[in-house]
């Protein structure tokens, strides 16, 4: 789908929450919804939703709401989740390894093709159905498979290098985990830096601020 106005990135991460919520409807059984349901069940209000899915066209129709599969269709189509791409993973330490083995990739609209350390104690183990790789393998796999995304799951000073030397490799997006903003040309360059303290910080201000208001 080719949009004529960019989408802001708020629209963009609340994407993922609403196909996710259509997903639980559908195996629910339930065959349509409405702005005002789905704005109550996600804490957003119904006006929001019904702004952001008309940045991609109508779906909903007066009087029926939303016919649910549809939807959730249509949402993973422009999420991009019909059409998967190759990705690698660097870095198969303890969290490497959790999201090799753990992650479905192919849910979210990728599939991992091959997996790279550095440290011999890690490189031959199989994670995931793939075999570690070493380092010293990554250009000559990358000119062959032309990965479009790395995670990096590798310490944060090694992380800026490793990104820059995979955009010359032909990547062109980024999952990064490696507790650093990565510096690269954000016109040509797709990152989602994960900063898991972050996350739970938020969640530590909350707490606090609830117990101070009882």
């Amino acid at each position: 789908m080719v949009l004529k106005e960019p989408v802001s990135d708020s629209v963009i991460r609340r994407l993922p929450r609403y196909y996710r919520y259509l997903s639980e409807l559908e195996r629910e059984g339930v065959e349509r919804t409405s702005s005002q349901a789905l704005a109550t069940q996600l804490g957003l209000t119904a006006s929001q939703i019904r702004q952001d899915l008309n940045c991609f066209g109508g779906f909903g129709h007066q009087g029926y709401g939303y016919h649910v599969s549809d939807l959730r269709t249509q949402l993973g189509r422009i999420i991009g989740l019909e059409r998967c791409m190759p990705a690698i993973l660097i870095g198969a330490g303890h969290l490497g390894s959790v999201i090799a083995v753990n992650i479905d990739f192919r849910a979210y609209g990728f599939y991992l093709t091959g997996i790279f350390d550095i440290a011999s104690t890690v490189c031959g183990q199989v994670l995931g159905g793939l075999t570690v790789q070493h380092m010293q393998h990554l250009a000559a796999f990358c000119e062959q498979v032309h990965p479009a995304a790395a995670v990096l799951c590798i310490p944060e000073h090694a992380a800026q290098a490793v990104a820059e030397n995979l955009v010359t490799m032909g990547v062109s997006g980024f999952w990064n985990f490696s507790h650093c903003d990565l510096e690269v040309d954000r016109s040509r360059i797709q990152v989602e830096n994960v900063h898991l303290g972050d996350s739970l910080m938020a969640l530590s201000y909350r707490l606090h601020q609830s117990i101070t208001e009882e």
